[in-house]
């Protein structure tokens, strides 16, 4: 094994929830069920319910400062309560693998090395999978949250896209998305995009993950864009077991970088992106 070889313990991801969820509980499981294929050990924590900053804040630098901890992800969303800067600002960057602190959010729109969100990347890959163009390619992003929109954009972008970041303030949704090759959405709203909101054989990437009542559904109406869309990801099943493969991935590279303290260490952008993802091995 690779990390063995160079010296490293087998990898060891941490999943922190602040507070029950069904969406976060939802991809913890999916998480569970990755990682067990993928030989990584999960350990999943749960704080005690009704938690205030300082235990979240405890938590993380004791995370943080375990050896036996690869890499940390705090589930989100996070309760109203919760200071989101808590996450950003005291989870050591080398462990935080799905790319939400500072430092690495910073490096990854700088263009070195880092470790990027997990979802947007999944997203990236599936792309490439399907051979569908990203570069040269109109893309309009919808929803700007800091673990799938914006780092998305910042992919996109690095992968020589012309992108439109779309939210909540935007003004008549329908004149960009109508004009985009691939459109990307994670608002929380369950049949938010319709087909009157996308061209014909336009791609989209739906990582909306809304439980209602006993099942799960996405972002993107999915049986009303059939025939409408090119290529569509559906909810279940889409980008959400891609999300946890890339987990795995980013936690074998929270290794490398803790075993060289350094992000530096970790492997280009593009050859995580141009490898085939059973390529790296622990």
């Amino acid at each position: 094994m690779k990390l063995l070889r160079d010296g490293a313990r087998l990898p060891a991801l941490v999943t922190l929830a602040v507070e029950p969820n069904a969406s976060a509980d939802a991809y913890r499981t999916s998480i569970s069920r990755t990682m067990k294929r993928v030989e990584i050990e999960h350990r999943p924590i749960d704080l005690p319910v009704g938690c205030k900053d300082g235990e979240l804040g405890s938590a993380l630098a004791e995370l943080s400062a375990d050896p036996d901890v690869t890499g940390v992800l705090v589930l989100m969303p996070l309760p109203a309560r919760i200071d989101k800067g808590i996450v950003s600002e005291q989870l050591d960057p080398l462990k935080d693998v799905d790319g939400v602190t500072v430092v690495n959010a910073g490096r990854l729109h700088l263009g070195l090395p880092c470790l990027a969100p997990s979802t947007p990347n999944g997203g990236v890959a599936l792309l490439d999978h399907y051979g569908i163009q990203i570069e040269g390619a109109s893309a309009v992003v919808i929803g700007r949250s800091n673990v799938v929109g914006r780092p998305l954009a910042a992919l996109l972008q690095r992968r020589n896209a012309t992108v439109t970041v779309c939210h909540s303030g935007t003004r008549d949704l329908a004149q960009y998305t109508r004009e985009a090759d691939i459109v990307a959405l994670a608002v929380g709203s369950p049949g938010f995009l319709t087909p009157d909101l996308i061209r014909p054989g336009a791609t989209v990437l739906d990582f909306g993950i809304n439980v209602i009542e006993d099942r799960i559904t996405g972002d993107a109406a999915f049986e009303a864009l059939q025939g409408v869309a090119g290529a569509i990801t559906p909810v279940p099943g889409g980008t959400g077991p891609i999300t946890a493969l890339m987990l795995a991935r980013n936690t074998i590279a929270a290794g490398i970088a803790g075993l060289h303290n350094d992000l530096d260490s970790i492997p280009p952008f593009e050859r995580w992106q141009s490898e085939d993802l059973t390529d790296l091995h622990i």
